[in-house]
C-alpha cells in the first residue's frame, strides 16, 4: 500500500500508536461523552493496559483503532499517520485480535487458524508454526485426526482453554504488528488462565499489544497501564509505581486481592 508517497509493507511498519486528545460519542447517543480527551503513547513493542470499571471507555478506544468509529475530535496515528488515511482492509489486517468469546467455526482445526488470514491460501507449516507460537501444537498432535480434526460448531469439541490458544494462533497467522487483547481470558477457570497467559506472552513478543482487562493478574507485567474513569485517563504507570501512588488502581487492585 502506498501512503504519503511511501510504499506501506509490514517490513517498514513500526507499530506506534498516539491516540491525541481523543473525544467521542456514539452516534445514536449525543449527548452521552464516551471519551474526554484521551490522549496516549504507544511505543512500538509495548504491551500496554488499559483498565477501569464497565463503562469507563477502554473496549471503544479499541473500536476506534479498528476503525468500527472515527473520533468526534482528535485523531489517532499509527506509525505517525492519520489511520483515517489508511485503506479500511489494510489498517485491519495488521491487527490480530483475541475477544472473550473466540468464534470457532465447525470446520477442521487448520481451517480455523488458517482463517486468520482467508487473502491466501495458508501452507500447513505456517499454521503449525502458529500454532506452536500459541501453545496448542502438542496438544493438537495428541488428537487421532491432528490438525483435521473437526472443532464441532462453535468448538464444542474443545476447552475453553484450547479454544483461545485456537484464536491465538488464528490471530498470529496474519502476522500482525499490532495484537489487540479484549478480556482474553476473563472467561477462563484458573487453570485454563495460566496456560492462556503463556501463549498470550509469547504471542506478544516483538510486537505492540493493547490489552482490556478487568482482571488485574493479567496486566501486572504490561509495559505501561493505563487507568480510565469516564472516558478519561486519571492514571498512569507500570504496575509497581500505580501501587505506591495508592490512588485510583491501587483501589482496584486491592478489591480483587492480587497484591
Amino acid at each position: 500500500m502506498v501512503q504519503n508517497g511511501c510504499l506501506m509493507s509490514k517490513d517498514n511498519l513500526l507499530g506506534n500508536l498516539e491516540l491525541q486528545q481523543i473525544s467521542f460519542h456514539y452516534p445514536s447517543r449525543p449527548d452521552v461523552p464516551v471519551l474526554q480527551e484521551l490522549s496516549v503513547n504507544i511505543h512500538s513493542g509495548q504491551t500496554v493496559a488499559f483498565v477501569g470499571s464497565s463503562g469507563c471507555g477502554k473496549s471503544t478506544s479499541v473500536q476506534l483503532l479498528q476503525r468500527f468509529y472515527d473520533p468526534c475530535q482528535g485523531a489517532l496515528l499509527f506509525d505517525n499517520t492519520n489511520i483515517k488515511d489508511f485503506n479500511v482492509q489494510w489498517l485491519r489486517s495488521q491487527i490480530g485480535i483475541v475477544s472473550q468469546e473466540p468464534m470457532l467455526f465447525d470446520c477442521s482445526i487448520a481451517e480455523n487458524i488458517a482463517y486468520g488470514d482467508n487473502t491466501r491460501e495458508v501452507p500447513l507449516e505456517e499454521i503449525q508454526r502458529a500454532a506452536r507460537a500459541a501453545n496448542i501444537h502438542s496438544f493438537i498432535e495428541e488428537l487421532p485426526e491432528k490438525y483435521n480434526t473437526s472443532v464441532g460448531g462453535k468448538g464444542t469439541q474443545l476447552s475453553g482453554g484450547q479454544k483461545q490458544r485456537i484464536a491465538i494462533a488464528r490471530a498470529l497467522i496474519r502476522s500482525p504488528k499490532i495484537l489487540l487483547l479484549d478480556e482474553a481470558t476473563s472467561a477462563l477457570d484458573n487453570e485454563s488462565e495460566k496456560v492462556v497467559q503463556q501463549a498470550l506472552d509469547q504471542a506478544r513478543k516483538g510486537r505492540t499489544c493493547i490489552m482490556i482487562a478487568h482482571r488485574l493478574s493479567t496486566v501486572q507485567n504490561a509495559d505501561v497501564i493505563v487507568v480510565m474513569k469516564n472516558g478519561r485517563v486519571i492514571e498512569i504507570g507500570t504496575h509497581q509505581e500505580l501501587l505506591t501512588k495508592r490512588g485510583a488502581y491501587f483501589q482496584l487492585v486491592n478489591a480483587q486481592a492480587i497484591i
